[in-house]
C-alpha cells in the first residue's frame, strides 16, 4: 500500500501491509453489510480499527475527510466503459466517520484472509453506511480539507450523496 496517510498531514507515511497489521491486534466483527439495491447479509470481518492507521501521522487542522483510492489494472480488470463507471474507484469519509472506533480496515473475512473479490489486501468496512461506502482493495489514504468526489456520487448524485 503506497501512501497510507497523505495530504493535510505534518509529513506522510507510507506503509507495507505487514506493518499495518502490527498497529493493532486483529479483531473479528460481525457487521450487516447493507446494499442500497435492498438486500443485505451478515459478515464476520476481521481487521483492525481505521483509527490504528490513521493516527500513525499527525494531521494538519484543515484535515476534514478522509479520501480514499481503490486499486486499478486495466490490464487485468474491466474497463470503465465496460463497468460503467470511472477507475479507479474513490470514495471518502468525515474525519469524525474514519476515526470512528466502528470503522474497520479488514484484510480477512468468514475466519480467512481477505480474497481478491472481497477487496484484497485493505478493504474498509463501514457498518452503518450502505456497501458502496466500504471501498476495496485500498491502495491510498488521504486527509483532505473538502468533501473528495467519491465514484457514485459524481456518476449518480441524486442516488449517492456523500
Amino acid at each position: 500500500m503506497a501512501g497510507a496517510a497523505e495530504g493535510e498531514v505534518a509529513r506522510g507515511k507510507t506503509l507495507g501491509l505487514n506493518e499495518i497489521l502490527k498497529l493493532a491486534p486483529l479483531e473479528e466483527r460481525i457487521y450487516r453489510l447493507r446494499c442500497v439495491e435492498g438486500w443485505s447479509y451478515v459478515v464476520p470481518w476481521i481487521g483492525i480499527p481505521l483509527n490504528s492507521l490513521l493516527n500513525q501521522v499527525e494531521r494538519t487542522g484543515n484535515a476534514k475527510y478522509v479520501a480514499f483510492d481503490t486499486f486499478y489494472d486495466p490490464k487485468v480488470m474491466l474497463s470503465a466503459r465496460q463497468a460503467g463507471i470511472p477507475f479507479p474507484y474513490v470514495e471518502g469519509l468525515r474525519l469524525d466517520e474514519a476515526l470512528h472506533p466502528l470503522t474497520l480496515l479488514a484484510v480477512g473475512v468468514y475466519g480467512e484472509t481477505l480474497p481478491n473479490q472481497n477487496g484484497a489486501p485493505l478493504r474498509l468496512v463501514v457498518p452503518w453506511k450502505y456497501g458502496f461506502k466500504s471501498i476495496k482493495s485500498i491502495t491510498r489514504i488521504r486527509f483532505v480539507e473538502k468533501q473528495p468526489p467519491t465514484t457514485w456520487s459524481v456518476e449518480w448524485p441524486e442516488a449517492y450523496a456523500f
